[in-house]
């Protein structure tokens, strides 16, 4: 397989564009499942949550272990391969193996989870084709400041995102599906400490590899996950004051 350079900038604008699209669907209305999930109108085909996870994002993993396997000759020596196993595919064990198997989350709509299946399908063939097939980094760029910024921001942010992710389940006794508001950790000023960890985390990324499908993900994550975010931040509020009304006399909205 070789480079196809008009390839990756299709599939990363193609990512770019999708990443519009979510922002514009859910800044005003969240998607709906786990804490958001219209109690009066649930979707019809649901999978516990530990299965849900566990095939949604299998994809991110398999698809770039594969590209790499199936590499000619299967070596990880270029710097690319071993980006995508140090920082991607690290990640996505994490939340393919062992994260599905702790999470206390509700049930998971099986129409958000084909879709989810889907892009993990897409994003991983994208970032696995490109470092792989495509990427050419000078012999010092370990020791350049966007490689070293890049992963210093990853670290931090997967830190943030696993550190969060315990705290969330220690919420929950096994079981319960009831939302509590987090305490401790960054939530302690962040009320999406969780997602703000991943964002981080792939803009980390973006930075050390330096690549245009790398940015695309980032965007597309901070697009996705950045609006719930937001309007977890808004129920969170609400818990606070059910009444919507601040102490000044102002409404949330």
């Amino acid at each position: 397989m070789q480079c196809l350079p008009g390839l990756v900038l299709a599939l990363s604008s193609l990512l770019g564009a999708l990443a519009l699209l979510q922002l514009s669907l859910y800044l005003r209305v969240p998607s709906r499942y786990g804490k958001h999930e219209e109690r009066l109108c649930r979707p019809r085909g649901r999978l516990p949550a530990r299965c849900a996870w566990f095939l949604q994002e299998l994809p991110s993993f398999l698809v770039p272990a594969l590209l790499l396997a199936l590499r000619s000759p299967p070596r990880l020596e270029p710097l690319g391969c071993r980006l995508l196993c140090c920082l991607f595919c690290w990640h996505y064990f994490y939340r393919t193996f062992i994260y599905p198997f702790f999470t206390r989350g509700r049930p998971f709509p099986l129409q958000l989870l084909f879709f989810g299946m889907l892009f993990c399908i897409y994003n991983g063939f994208l970032q696995g084709y490109y470092l792989i097939y495509c990427a050419e980094y000078p012999n010092d760029w370990c020791a350049d400041i966007r490689f070293t910024s890049g992963l210093l921001l990853f670290l931090l942010g997967m830190g943030i995102n696993i550190h969060s992710d315990l705290l969330l389940r220690q919420l929950r006794k096994p079981g319960e599906v009831t939302y509590k508001i987090p305490q401790g950790g960054l939530f302690t000023y962040v009320s999406g400490a969780n997602y703000f960890g991943e964002i981080v985390e792939w803009f980390g990324f973006a930075i050390a590899t330096w690549s245009l499908p790398a940015f695309a993900f980032a965007f597309f994550t901070l697009c996705c996950i950045g609006p719930r975010a937001y309007h977890h931040h808004s129920a969170l509020l609400f818990c606070q004051n059910p009444t919507g009304v601040s102490s000044a006399g102002k409404h949330f909205k």
